[in-house]
């Protein structure tokens, strides 16, 4: 379902939002959040001003103008946050992660305040319910104040057996999530990499403006060391504190993952879709389209979309790790982008066919990723909205779209009733 030009955190993989828009949702409260800032890369703009609006919500959006890890990123957002308030208390969340009680996220942010106002950077770390292996885990210190205690170590993702023994020693997992006073976090990245934290406030400050975007400089931007937040600041600063949580988090990481977290029937399948299950036990099944039937296995992970087919046994990570690298070289164009992406079907599919027919359903949408050879979309029927390099064109039937090369493409259907489209290549 993730593909480098629709990523997960924009999926709406449990119904209802992505996570991205569960995250904005969690901090829609003014009495408390302040309006949000979105940090991401200028290939996604369309896609977070898309989900902003059909959540309801607005944000500053920051375009990164390359990629730099989580460290830059979060500086940059800091830095951006003091401009608009010097003496502001921000909080960085990663727009992957689930929450499934929003109050308790906010009673805990509530909890985090004063400590991060009196200088400390506070982590969210997430009391275990398992022997977790794919999460790093915090050692708890003496308390600061309340619930805050201090840090004594972070440590890196355990095997199985040191994992058990962390769970047993009070070990809590590291979330990912912080907060701290834009000037505290800017300061102790300052102690680390100097140079890169000047290259990102030229960045910030050389930003273009459009509306409520600001697209960072690429050339400082790229001068800034890719790095994560945790490896620069958190593992090596002394103002690090962590807040004991408990509310359902979960960095849905694998599909064992999703399916633990989803309703399952009795004999604990969890299915989205068109499935049909006989003897089968354990398993986490989704379509977008097409029938999937199982008979007689169990702890198997299958995920169908337009244009690929996904076939794992839920357990092994690792594995599934190993198939996207192979994935990357045999099939780049399926890693950046769906072929006939989520909510399409298609009459044809492949390098084989010089033109398709293809329907979008009704909220569905259909992501090119950077096309390598121009397209002509020809509108059959239905309504739509066309975005091509962050550029948006309403479209209907008859009308007809032209998508240049080396163009980030994307068509959501915008009715309530199928759109129906003929997609051309200039090159055949």
């Amino acid at each position: 379902m993730s593909r480098e030009s629709f990523p997960k955190q924009f999926i709406d993989i449990f119904g209802g939002h992505s996570t991205f828009q569960q995250t904005i949702k969690r901090v829609a409260d003014r009495r408390l959040f302040d309006r949000p800032i979105v940090i991401t890369g200028a290939a996604y703009r369309s896609i977070v001003i898309e989900q902003l609006s059909a959540c309801g919500a607005q944000a500053d959006i920051l375009l990164e103008s390359a990629r730099r890890d989580s460290g830059p990123a979060i500086v940059a957002g800091a830095i951006f946050a003091q401009r608009l308030a010097p003496d502001s208390i921000v909080l960085a969340l990663a727009a992957d992660h689930l929450v499934r009680d929003f109050a308790s996220f906010v009673a805990a942010c509530e909890a985090a305040i004063e400590t991060a106002r009196n200088g400390h950077i506070v982590t969210f770390g997430v009391e275990p319910d398992r022997a977790a292996t794919e999460y790093g885990y915090i050692s708890p210190g003496a308390v600061i104040d309340g619930q805050v205690r201090g840090v004594m170590q972070f440590v890196e993702k355990p095997d199985l057996a040191t994992a058990v023994r962390y769970v047993k020693e009070g070990f809590l997992w590291n979330s990912g999530n912080f907060m701290f006073r834009a000037d505290v976090l800017v300061d102790e990245y300052l102690q680390v990499d100097a140079d890169s934290v000047a290259a990102i406030s030229r960045a910030v400050a050389g930003a273009t403006l459009e509306g409520p975007v600001a697209t960072i400089d690429k050339a400082d931007f790229e001068n800034a060391k890719p790095i994560s937040i945790d490896y620069a600041v958190m593992e090596r600063t002394k103002r690090a504190a962590v807040i004991p949580v408990s509310f359902g988090w979960s960095d849905v990481g694998s599909w064992h993952t999703v399916w633990d977290i989803a309703g399952k029937d009795t004999d604990g399948n969890a299915t989205q879709g068109h499935v049909v299950l006989e003897g089968a036990r354990n398993c986490f099944v989704s379509t977008e389209g097409m029938l999937i039937a199982l008979e007689g296995v169990h702890d198997l992970a299958v995920v169908s979309t337009a244009d690929a087919v996904l076939v794992s046994r839920q357990a092994d990570a690792s594995g599934m790790k190993r198939l996207v690298e192979k994935l990357k070289t045999a099939s780049p164009e399926a890693m950046r982008g769906h072929l006939a992406g989520p909510g399409a079907t298609s009459s044809a599919s492949g390098q084989n066919y010089p033109a398709r027919r293809m329907v979008i359903a009704p909220a569905g949408s259909y992501d090119t990723g950077v096309s390598s050879r121009a397209i002509h979309w020809i509108v059959a029927a239905g309504e739509g909205v066309a975005m091509i390099d962050g550029a948006r064109k309403l479209v209907g039937r008859n009308d007809a779209v032209y998508l240049p090369a080396g163009t980030a493409s994307r068509l959501v259907n915008a009715g309530e009733a199928d759109l129906v489209l003929i997609e051309v290549p200039m090159e055949f």
